[in-house]
């Protein structure tokens, strides 16, 4: 059960570990002090910011988080190994699905751990309770355990350009990936990865309530873009919203195994 419904997780509220996953690329927002004005209750915050290894010549890109710093910052907001565990955000970037994504990938039972369908957004939209008090955490000794098939890195993707080993799905817009816009990043050329496929993560949910859309035209989305195969690795601007087109597909496909080009095209792109 990789999302779960807003009816389902207010029926549960005290029998899950409740994390706020918000990330806000527009910098007039504080994804921070949003979460302590009004949050879901016994939801924690995580600092996608901060948990990040982020690379100061690459802006707002986010590497995945060394394994210490995963084990220690889940140990600190109480999470275990068996902890049953949903992810929400406010945030039309859909930020919920990376931090799914990296509780795959740092090796969390993958029936452990769900996205709120529609997040916050739909939470406010249907008149459920939020609360500005924070939840007393108890600590606890998270085990880490990596699963390095789930990424890929530069070198990899331009070995793939000759091998085809592999699909790169990318999740910006059309007109940024055709290289009609310029990227909005300092010093990141236009364009796209040679061979790659464009699916904006946006075609993937309603703009209204942030839910996924349907099963069957989630198919076809990923049909008409010619993706049919687990070899597929997803990349976006700055590794965020990648993980939304891995959670799309997931929905649609159990045996994929979700996987990001981690530096995407920020990485990608950089003019040096």
């Amino acid at each position: 059960m990789s999302l779960v419904s807003t009816e389902w997780l207010s029926k549960n509220l005290d029998k899950v570990s409740i994390l706020d996953g918000s990330w806000h690329l527009d910098k007039n927002r504080n994804a921070l002090e949003e979460y302590k004005k009004r949050h879901i209750e016994n939801a924690i915050f995580l600092d996608l910011n901060k948990i990040s290894n982020q690379d100061p010549n690459l802006p707002h890109n986010h590497f995945l988080p060394k394994k210490e710093d995963w084990r220690k910052k889940l140990s600190e907001i109480g999470i275990s190994n068996k902890s049953r565990v949903i992810v929400y955000d406010h945030s039309d970037l859909i930020s919920s699905c990376r931090v799914w994504f990296q509780f795959l990938y740092f090796g969390h039972d993958p029936l452990l751990v769900s996205v709120l369908d529609g997040g916050l957004k739909s939470w406010l939209l249907e008149n459920r309770n939020v609360t500005d008090k924070e939840k007393k955490i108890i600590s606890t000794k998270y085990i880490v355990k990596e699963n390095h098939h789930m990424i890929k890195n530069k070198s990899q993707i331009k070995e793939n350009i000759l091998t085809k080993k592999f699909t790169v799905l990318d999740a910006r817009g059309k007109n940024r990936f055709l290289g009609l816009e310029e990227e909005p990043r300092p010093n990141v050329k236009k364009g796209n990865i040679e061979g790659s496929k464009n699916l904006p993560f946006r075609e993937l949910i309603d703009s209204k309530t942030n839910k996924f859309l349907d099963m069957k035209i989630l198919k076809e989305k990923f049909n008409l873009t010619e993706i049919n195969s687990n070899e597929t690795v997803m990349s976006c601007g700055s590794s965020i919203t990648a993980g939304t087109n891995a959670m799309g597909y997931f929905l649609i496909n159990r045996d994929y195994v979700p996987k990001i080009y981690i530096g995407s095209y920020t990485d990608w792109g950089l003019i040096k």
